[in-house]
C-alpha cells in the first residue's frame, strides 16, 4: 500500500540516517517503526475491556472452588 505523509524534518533526517546504518530502504523503516508502535498500544484498552466483561459476569468466587484452591496449596510455615 503507497502512502503519503508529512513529518517534520529533523525526524526526517534522522529516519533516513537510521535507514541508512540499517541498510534498509526509508518504507521498510517506516512500516516497522509503524509495526512496532502498534504493537505496543494494542494492549492499551484492557483494563476497560474487563470492566465491560465484570460488569456484566458475577464477580464473587464460587465458594467451593475458592475452598478446592485454598486448600490445594502447600502448607508453610511462617
Amino acid at each position: 500500500m503507497k502512502t503519503a505523509i508529512s513529518i517534520p524534518d529533523p525526524i526526517f533526517s534522522e529516519a533516513e540516517g537510521l535507514a541508512h546504518r540499517l541498510g534498509i530502504s526509508r518504507s521498510q523503516l517506516y512500516a516497522k517503526a509503524v509495526a512496532e508502535y502498534t504493537k505496543l498500544h494494542k494492549t492499551e484498552n484492557i483494563t476497560e475491556i474487563l470492566n465491560k466483561v465484570y460488569s456484566v459476569e458475577d464477580e464473587i468466587l464460587d465458594k467451593e472452588l475458592s475452598s478446592m484452591q485454598f486448600e490445594s496449596l502447600p502448607k508453610e510455615e511462617w
